[in-house]
């Protein structure tokens, strides 16, 4: 039984989307820059994020832009993905992969993505955050004769770990010691 559903088309696990974020932590020139950066990553329009409420102590006010990030699907996300995960050595961290089979991590520079260091610009640090699914999870988008997706059927925890390592090849470690 279990051979017959790990070679069923529906079950196999594909990148839905990847969302590329930079939290600048404060608005004008430095977020232009970053949106600038987003850009020429992905070669799509950014978004600019606002922050949800007044932090004294950082300087930032409520409905004050000061993150941007793009979300990138199809051949252009597994590409980006890739060179995220070659700068990360293909190796992450078992807290990175969430309950629900999506996964995220971090790089300190963007430059190591392969972008060219330009002194105007500046160094920034980003986000990726994959979502991962299945054929047949649209049910659960669909506005008309929506569903919602099976729990057989929803990606876990595991099963994301499992298809990290068979696709990627890549090491995932134990959680920091504390």
């Amino acid at each position: 039984m279990t051979e017959q559903r790990r070679k069923n088309p529906m079950r196999e696990i594909h990148v839905s989307k990847l969302v590329l974020n930079i939290s600048v932590g404060e608005s004008g020139d430095r977020l232009t820059r970053a949106s600038k950066v987003v850009e020429q990553l992905t070669g799509q329009t950014p978004v600019l994020s606002k922050s949800r409420l007044t932090i004294r102590s950082f300087n930032i006010r409520r409905n004050e832009k000061i993150a941007v990030h793009c979300t990138v699907r199809g051949q252009k996300a597994e590409e980006l993905l890739e060179r995220g995960l070659k700068v990360k050595e293909y190796e992450l961290r078992k807290n990175n992969f969430s309950k629900g089979g999506n996964f995220g991590f971090g790089i300190n520079e963007h430059i190591d993505l392969g972008l060219k260091y330009d002194p105007n610009t500046g160094i920034y640090g980003m986000d990726f955050y994959v979502v991962l699914g299945r054929k047949g999870y649209r049910v659960a988008q669909k506005k008309r004769k929506g569903s919602k997706v099976g729990t057989a059927h929803r990606i876990t925890k595991k099963e994301a770990t499992q298809w990290f390592v068979d696709k990627y090849e890549g090491i995932v470690l134990d959680s920091k010691k504390k």
